[in-house]
């Protein structure tokens, strides 16, 4: 999914997506940013097809690590819950 997409997803506006994420959503997010930047080092992409590439490759290593852990846990990691969703029913429980 793309940013704007899972934005979407989420039900987001102007919100900071990052902040609406749970844990794994994170965890598998920082995966395939921190790979995507040791690939673009390790073969000093220069330019944008080269850093693109390299921001691909990172994004598929994150997305079959995630497709396994699915897998194993038995439940999707990406969730349309939110921050705010989840503020709300805490709040609501406590009234």
């Amino acid at each position: 999914m793309t940013p704007s997409e899972y934005q979407k997803f989420k039900d987001l506006k102007q919100e900071n997506l990052r902040d609406h994420m749970n844990d794994l959503e994170l965890i598998f997010s920082m995966l395939g940013e921190k790979v995507t930047t040791e690939i673009t080092k390790n073969k000093d992409a220069q330019g944008f097809g080269q850093n693109k590439e390299a921001a691909n490759d990172g994004g598929e290593v994150a997305g079959n690590a995630r497709k396994d852990a699915e897998k194993r846990i038995g439940k999707p990691i990406v969730s349309s819950e939110n921050y705010l969703r989840v503020a709300e029913k805490k709040k609501k429980l406590l009234e």
